[in-house]
Order: C-alpha cells, then sequence, then structure tokens
C-alpha cells in the first residue's frame, strides 16, 4: 500500500462504508486483522505438518524406510524452526524512567483510580520521559499470540504544563486507547496495529533469508492493515476523548487538548531556538533545561491567539489518525478558548520531592547529549562571527563569498532581510544548492508559492538536500490544505525512506551481487588502519574496499575489509569481533574473512581492489 493516492481513495470509501454499515465494517477489520497472525501460525503449522505426514506416510509404507529417508523429513522441521527463530522477536518496554513501587505514592494511586474507573487493564509499568507528550504503550508477547504488556508513558513536561484535572484527563484519554467495555475492540485494534509496525521494522533490520518473503509480506500488509483500520483508530481518538469527558469533564478535556496543542507550538518555534541563541554567548549548556522548560510552559504568550487560531484553521489529512483541534473540540461540544497556565501544576501536586529529582536527571541527561554540539557551536559561532566582519570588510566578493555572506549574516544578524540576499546571492551563483533551498523556505514561509521551485530546484543540484526539502514542502502543502500536493510529497517520501532502507540493508549484507570500488582513504587514515591490524598480530593480510550501496543513502561510506589470517584459528567469530572493536574508519565497515559461504564474496572483492592494503 505505497500509492498515497490509492491510500486516501481506500480511507475515504471505507469512511463511507463505516457510516453506512459499521458492523459489515468492523467484521472485515477483525478479518484482516486475523489473517497477519493466520499467515505467520499458517505457515510454521505447514512445516511440522509437512514433517508429521512425512513420517505417518514412510512408516505405513514402510518403518525401514523411515529411517533410509529421515534426513527428508528433518528439512521441513529445520525450516519451521528457522522461520521460528526469525520470528522470535523481542520488544523492549517503551523507554523512559520506570516508576518503582514506592515511588510517587501519590500519582501511582491516581493513576491506579483513573484506570479503574476507566475499566483498563492492569499496568506493567509506569514510565516517565522527557517529552511533551502522554501514551498507552502496549508490548505484544509472541507477537500478540500470548497477549500485551501495557504501560503508561507521562512526559514530564506535559505533567509540568497542565493542572491535576487536566492531566487527569490526559491520563483518562490514555486508558481509553488500552480498550474498555464497549472499546475493547478498538483497543485490540490498536495494539495491532502497533504490533505489526513494530514486526516489520524488526524482520526489516534481521534480513534472514527465513524471514524474507514474511518481510515482503509485511511491507505490503502492515500499510494496508493502517489504511484499512484507519477509520477505526480516528474513530477510537474520538473515544478516547470521550472516556476523558467521561472521567474529568468535556470542559476539563478540552482545556487540555488547547494546553497541549500550544505547548508544542511555543517549544518548536520558541523554547528550542531561544535555547540554542543561548549557546551564541554561554559556553555551557544550562543546567536545568527541564526547569527552564516548565518555566516557559506556564508563561502566556502574546502569540497564543494567532497560534491557536492556526490550529484551529489546519484541515484533516489521512497521515495522522489523530483528527484536528477543531474536530476534537467539536466533538466535545466545547468552544475553543485560550487556556490560563496552571496555577498548581499536576508535576507539583502528584510527584513531591521526585519532581527535583526528575528535572535534574533529564537535564544532566540532555547535557551529555548535547555538550558536545554546543561547545562547538560556541567556538563555531565566535569563528563565524570573525568571518563576516571579514567579509563585510572586503570590497569585492566572488560567488561564493557573496553566498558565505548571506548564510552567516541570515545566522548572526536576525535584523538583516535574508531573503534579499539571497536573492543577490543567486544572481552571483544560479545553480548553488543552498541558496536555492533557503530562497524555498523562506518563501514558503511568507506565503509566496514560488519558493516550491526553489526547493524543487535545491533538491536537483543536492540530492543530500531531500530529506529537509521535503519536509517543509509537506508542512507548506499541509498548511494550504493543498491535497494534490501533499500527495506528491509523500509520494516522493516514501520513495527516499524506501532507498534509505535498501541502502542501510546494505550495510550489513555481503553477497556475491555486490560492487567494490577503491577505498579511497587519505595517508593517515590508511596508516591508523595498519596500526590497529599490526597489533591484533593474528592478520597476516587484509584487503579494503568502499561498498557501492544500494538504492540512496546518507553518504556516509561504507568499507568492507576482508582478512586473511596466520595459521589456525579456533574461534574465527571471536576475532572477527575483536577487529570490529579495534578498527576505526570514517564511516560504517564490515569484516569478514572470506571462508564457507563468503569465498565468492572475497573474490570478487580481491579482483576488485588488487593488492592488499596490510601484509604482516
Amino acid at each position: 500500500m505505497t500509492d498515497v493516492v490509492a491510500h486516501r481513495a481506500l480511507i475515504e470509501r471505507l469512511e463511507r462504508e463505516a457510516a453506512h454499515a459499521p458492523g459489515r465494517y468492523r467484521f472485515k477489520v477483525a478479518l484482516l486483522a486475523l489473517a497477519g497472525f493466520a499467515v505467520l501460525g499458517g505457515a510454521l503449522l505447514l512445516a511440522l505438518g509437512v514433517s508429521v505426514g512425512l513420517v505417518v506416510v514412510l512408516v505405513a509404507i514402510s518403518p525401514l524406510l523411515l529411517l533410509k529417508l529421515v534426513k527428508i523429513v528433518w528439512i521441513p522441521i529445520g525450516f519451521g524452526w528457522m522461520l521460528l527463530r526469525s520470528f522470535w522477536i523481542r520488544f523492549d518496554a517503551p523507554h523512559g524512567r520506570r516508576l518503582g513501587r514506592h515511588e510517587a505514592p501519590a500519582l501511582q494511586a491516581e493513576v491506579e483510580r483513573l484506570r479503574r474507573q476507566t475499566g483498563a487493564p492492569r499496568l506493567h509499568g509506569i514510565i516517565i520521559n522527557g517529552e511533551l507528550n502522554a501514551a498507552a504503550a502496549t508490548v505484544p508477547r509472541a507477537l500478540g499470540l500470548l497477549g500485551h504488556r501495557h504501560y503508561l508513558v507521562l512526559g514530564l513536561p506535559l505533567m509540568q504544563a497542565l493542572d491535576a484535572q487536566q492531566f487527569a484527563s490526559v491520563i483518562a484519554h490514555e486508558f481509553g486507547h488500552f480498550g474498555g467495555g464497549h472499546g475493547r475492540f478498538g483497543g485490540w485494534i490498536y495494539r495491532v496495529r502497533a504490533s505489526w509496525d513494530r514486526v516489520l521494522v524488526q524482520l526489516q533490520a534481521r534480513r534472514s533469508w527465513a524471514s524474507g518473503a514474511f518481510v515482503r509480506f509485511f511491507r505490503w500488509y502492515a500499510p494496508y492493515f493502517n489504511a484499512y483500520s484507519f477509520v477505526l483508530a480516528r474513530t477510537q481518538e474520538y473515544q478516547a476523548d470521550a472516556v476523558a469527558a467521561q472521567v474529568a469533564g468535556a470542559r476539563v478535556a478540552a482545556e487540555a487538548l488547547v494546553r497541549v496543542n500550544l505547548g508544542s507550538e511555543r517549544l518548536s518555534q520558541d523554547f528550542w531556538p531561544g535555547m540554542w541563541r543561548r549557546g551564541v554567548a554561554e559556553a555551557a549548556p544550562p543546567m536545568l533545561l527541564y526547569r527552564d522548560m516548565a518555566d516557559s510552559l506556564r508563561q502566556p504568550h502574546e502569540a497564543d491567539s494567532e497560534r491557536l487560531a492556526r490550529l484551529l484553521g489546519r484541515p484533516p489529512g489521512h497521515d495522522d489518525t489523530h483528527p484536528t483541534l477543531a474536530q476534537r473540540l467539536a466533538a466535545l461540544g466545547v468552544q475553543p478558548a485560550l487556556v490560563p497556565p496552571p496555577a498548581r501544576s499536576f508535576a507539583e501536586t502528584y510527584l513531591g520531592g521526585l519532581l527535583p529529582q526528575l528535572e535534574n536527571e533529564f537535564s544532566e541527561q540532555w547535557r551529555r547529549q548535547v555538550e558536545f554540539d554546543w561547545r562547538e557551536n560556541h567556538r563555531q559561532h565566535a569563528a563565524d562571527l570573525r568571518r563576516l566582519e571579514e567579509l563585510e570588510a572586503m570590497p569585492v566578493h566572488d560567488a561564493d563569498a557573496v553566498v558565505e555572506h548571506a548564510r552567516l549574516a541570515e545566522a548572526l544578524r536576525p535584523e538583516v532581510d535574508a531573503l534579499a540576499l539571497y536573492r543577490r546571492a543567486l544572481e552571483h551563483a544560479p545553480t548553488h544548492p543552498f541558496v536555492h533551498y533557503r530562497l524555498g523556505v523562506l518563501m514558503l514561509q511568507t506565503g509566496n508559492a514560488a519558493g516550491v521551485a526553489h526547493l524543487r530546484r535545491a533538491m536537483v543540484l543536492d540530492p543530500q538536500s531531500r530529506q529537509a526539502a521535503l519536509q517543509h514542502l509537506a508542512h507548506y502543502y499541509r498548511e494550504n490544505g493543498d491535497v494534490a500536493g501533499q500527495d506528491e510529497v509523500a509520494r516522493e517520501w516514501q520513495q527516499l525512506q524506501d532507498a534509505r532502507l535498501r541502502g542501510q540493508q546494505g550495510r550489513h549484507e555481503l553477497g556475491v551481487k555486490d560492487s567494490f570500488l577503491p577505498h579511497g582513504l587519505d595517508a593517515q587514515a590508511l596508516a591508523g588502519l595498519r596500526a590497529t591490524l599490526a597489533r591484533q598480530g593474528t592478520v597476516s593480510k587484509a584487503w579494503l574496499a568502499r561498498k557501492q550501496l544500494p538504492g540512496e543513502d546518507d553518504g556516509v561510506p561504507h568499507y568492507v575489509l576482508l582478512v586473511a589470517w596466520r595459521g589456525f584459528l579456533y574461534r574465527e567469530e571471536t576475532r572477527l569481533k575483536q577487529l570490529v572493536e579495534a578498527i576505526e574508519l570514517p564511516g560504517t565497515f564490515i569484516v569478514f574473512a572470506g571462508s564457507r559461504q563468503y569465498t565468492a564474496v572475497a573474490r570478487r572483492l580481491r579482483k576488485a581492489v588488487g593488492d592488499p592494503v596490510y601484509r604482516k
């Protein structure tokens, strides 16, 4: 189900069917959901059934014949075992800080009260993360055949942005996704949708020959099932909102929706840009990011009225099962209005002494993640400022200098007319991809449709800009309700992701059809590799190539290192692992020895690169 036009047409047809014959539509969704399990279970049963059938037939003919042909009996059993191993997928619990049994007792008691009130299943844990969000997370057991583990994921910033009643409505909404009472079928479909998506991701990552056919099946089935169950999933969002209204009241549920949507806008448009601007003046990231974030979310903002109007004006689409804010408020029967910040947040009320601890933990995690980039950006800003002053002092600029001046002035001088600078740069450098990209972005931000052509030109001139350009185009078309434009971008996005998936898979596979190129390493990197191989002491020769990846990748080179051992080696896998841990190359790489199934690949690589890069 890769064609976006067919995807939308299917959803629109099913919307009409669900409205006129809801029972028939739900029955079809249930059958389609069971079809995935039937394919998996049927393949395993067929493999085992063939083995049992062969045994019965051979025994009936002659027990002696069974002994002679026992190897044939084991072929389908072996295939079934390999299938079982391929689908023995471990699904981890959601990422975040899992509450201990005795932590935040007031929060755990409130969650349990709401769980009982909504009829949701028992939880396996409450997880707190650093996002402005909450989620009902299900982790399937044996692909869902043995049920699911249920987790409630609560974002600390969201707990700090809402009051106790508003956040209670959020929790009730998430419990509504688990399904209780009349919502059990919808809750089951909600879990199945998530399960098949995760199964597809895991199978694509493994890419064993036994699961290859199932990867192809689920690449068709998972999107098709998602499209088929889209109407039910969107209905389930309304049902979850209704559960929130039953628990906390329709007005409180509506207030929470407005606060969450405005909070997301505030973070993306105000808080994070302001945070990175601090990197200009401050050499180290702030100590308590999450306390700063909470303060920002609790402050009113002069642009909130305009942002709310824009949110309410967004048209519905088929790329998200969540209805628009306007649709959700209308379903609750509440008129949209700005909501004042809480006098006391849910986090302050229910986390107690754990709140400052979580603020410190999440802030420290963030600091560790961004500290290197923060310091580098601070250093680079000072260097860019000096360079900008040099450029402004130059009497004449060549094309590259004009482009560089536009880029630096836009970044360092917020008061400048960046659009005018890039138009001037375009006159000097009409084929520069960055100039077209920035012109496109700036034009679309002002509603000028001419920006589309510039972004298209940038993608042609620099394929690495495709992802960022497509994101801007998707946002522009979505904000303007241009369905045809959204469809076009969605098709291109899918093609990009498919190509990148092929590239990623190519980094983890070796085959006789692989194309190898000269490695292209500089003398320093090559000397480092040779020194590492010499220290290992087990390698007699090594050949290095750069693999030509299928599809479109991120530009990072991928190297293949073929090694020949010195003397007899007892545990080859252990030695290969040691080599991988010791080697450093400017990109991704794979190391192999050319034995057993890789003999032909080794011969192809040696022919492509010629002499080894290392000899003992």
